[in-house]
């Protein structure tokens, strides 16, 4: 059972998550982020150098996923709030809809993530994330 805390952020940060989880482009997506918005994806397997997003970089990410991944999930296990901040942990799984390296289509992703979310204004201003991808999974 996940470990939520009742916060408004929290749930602002869960529904953000099951958007992206289903490709929500364009408003959909747009709505849960401030306009000045930044996201650090810290370095990982698939961006060894990392990514830095603005709002349309994330808007453009999302659209790009639906092109790679054929379905994805984040599952929020666990969220703590203080003030503007929320921080998650995420289990995350994506099935490639075209290969990726030497990995066919069809291969199920894996991975754990650490989300660190603030807020301006009801809506998301920066996102750090540490994703820690399964082994043997890439």
């Amino acid at each position: 059972m996940p470990n939520l805390q009742t916060h408004p952020n929290v749930e602002i940060a869960v529904r953000y998550h099951e958007a992206v989880s289903r490709f929500a482009a364009g408003e959909e997506l747009a709505r849960f982020l401030h306009e000045d918005v930044v996201h650090h994806e810290l370095p990982n397997a698939l961006f060894p150098e990392g990514n830095v997003r603005d709002l349309a970089g994330m808007l453009k990410a999302g659209e790009a996923g639906r092109g790679v991944l054929s379905d994805q999930v984040f599952e929020v296990v666990n969220a703590v709030a203080a003030g503007d901040q929320v921080a998650l942990e995420v289990k995350w799984r994506g099935t490639l809809a075209v290969p990726l390296g030497e990995l066919p289509a069809g291969h199920v992703l894996r991975a754990h993530i650490a989300a660190f979310l603030d807020f301006r204004d009801g809506k998301i201003v920066a996102q750090r994330n540490y994703d820690c991808y399964e082994p043997r999974r890439l």
